[in-house]
């Protein structure tokens, strides 16, 4: 049940975490209305949070595993 919490959350952080990587380097232009587009600061959040989504799905990849 954990692993797949985390699995599930560690996904989640690396897609919301690139779609906003996207929108501060002004890639991705949607929403129109977005305060987040060709803002650099967000690209930045955006690829700290894909990283740590990242690294939580190795993490729940760990989980359960025999040496």
């Amino acid at each position: 049940m954990i692993k797949l919490a985390l699995t599930f959350l560690g996904g989640l952080l690396m897609a919301f975490g690139a779609l906003w990587a996207l929108q501060g380097l002004g890639i991705i232009a949607w929403p129109p209305q977005s305060a987040m587009l060709a803002q650099r600061e967000w690209a930045l959040y955006g690829a700290i949070a894909a990283t740590i989504g990242l690294v939580i799905l190795w993490l729940a990849s760990r989980i359960g595993r025999t040496r």
